[in-house]
């Protein structure tokens, strides 16, 4: 990795109001902390960091890994991995619970020093975020100078390491900071983005998962140049809406700006159960403390507008499903209801049990106003 020493200006510099500079490239940071969670334990007990480590949930209560450190990594261990997995893949692994406390704590830090240098910060966790420092004059108004700046400041004042992508999109940014991994700086600059993103495989682009991957291999695409042969029109009929967003993203083209304030979809409660649910009669039964739990959410957030209200699933075979009613109050029987039209889709036992609303977004409630009386 390059040399980050200072030769830039200092803290107190960046950390003043900042001037706009009319019709400037758009340069757009992701900031992603290296196992955040992990990281966290390896700094405050040194000898964690040379063995596997994995924060998550035990074997024997269904947990699944959290995160963990790159010795784990080797062994083919990753988040969202059922724990009992993990263990069978590496019996020496050391599983610690997460203390997320503490790990806020250190978040705060983190998004402290993200707001020295712009205020337009997008935290999509504890640990990444998205900056617009398109605006920013410091360090000469370079994106690179001020990636250094954010991981030599995050390292020195919390010991965590940061991996950061610049680029003119957030998409672009999101796949620059996880290309050099860990303790990464990669920067994509205007006049490299179309080299860049026509060899881009095209399971690196957002959205595209494992079964859209393989839609996509079927029709012979394995890249976005690939993917640019077909017209839109194509990928509208195959992939519906998604379709759209394949093309663009095929052509570097996203123009999502840096939300300052994102606004809440949706409250939920669920939980994953240490024994499967046998049946749907068991699965119901488990409704009233899920429901009690989403009550005391939602009085927490304010009882804010519902749009509807939905049930979640996830069978014992790791399928899912959800099912939604517009229109309903958050009550027992409304989610009992959609749970014995939920449950038949799988017949099986239930591992996970889930219940929540969506919420009305704050554009449909201003044109609601708009019909409101005096």
């Amino acid at each position: 990795m390059a040399d980050i020493s200072r030769t830039e200006p200092t803290q107190s510099q960046v950390a003043r109001p900042s001037v706009a500079r009319p019709n400037a490239a758009r340069k757009i940071l992701h900031a992603d902390c290296d196992c955040f969670y992990a990281a966290v334990e390896m700094r405050d007990n040194p000898a964690l960091e040379k063995i596997p480590l994995a924060i998550g949930g035990t074997a024997d209560h269904r947990g699944v890994i959290a995160t963990c450190n790159y010795p784990a990594r080797a062994y083919g261990i990753h988040s969202a991995m059922p724990t009992a997995r993990a263990l069978r893949l590496c019996p020496e692994l050391t599983l610690l619970p997460g203390d997320f406390d503490r790990y806020r704590q250190v978040s705060q830090e983190i998004q402290t020093i993200f707001h020295e240098l712009t205020l337009k910060v997008e935290p999509l966790s504890l640990d990444e975020a998205f900056l617009d420092v398109s605006d920013v004059t410091r360090f000469r108004g370079s994106a690179t100078w001020m990636a250094r700046w954010l991981k030599q400041e995050c390292l020195s004042r919390t010991g965590i390491t940061l991996s950061v992508g610049a680029a003119p999109s957030k998409f672009l940014a999101k796949i620059a900071s996880d290309w050099e991994k860990p303790d990464g700086l990669f920067v994509i600059t205007p006049e490299e983005v179309d080299d860049f993103v026509t060899a881009l495989p095209v399971k690196r682009l957002h959205g595209v998962g494992p079964a859209t991957a393989a839609k996509l291999k079927a029709m012979d695409i394995e890249t976005c140049s690939d993917l640019r042969r077909w017209p839109i029109d194509a990928l509208l009929e195959r992939f519906g809406k998604f379709g759209r967003r394949l093309y663009e993203l095929a052509r570097g083209i996203d123009d999502r700006e840096v939300r300052v304030e994102r606004e809440r979809k949706s409250v939920s409660s669920e939980t994953t159960f240490h024994r499967d649910l046998p049946d749907l009669n068991a699965c119901l039964e488990a409704l009233p403390p899920l429901a009690e739990k989403l009550e005391a959410r939602l009085a927490r957030h304010g009882y804010p507008a519902l749009d509807r209200v939905f049930v979640k699933i996830r069978f014992d075979d790791f399928s899912m499903t959800t099912l939604e009613s517009v229109g309903r109050e958050p009550t027992v029987a409304a989610f009992a209801d959609l749970l014995e039209r939920a449950w038949p889709r799988g017949q099986r036992p239930v591992r996970l049990l889930g219940v929540g609303v969506r919420l009305v977004n704050a554009e449909a409630r201003r044109q609601l106003g708009l019909f409101d009386g005096d």
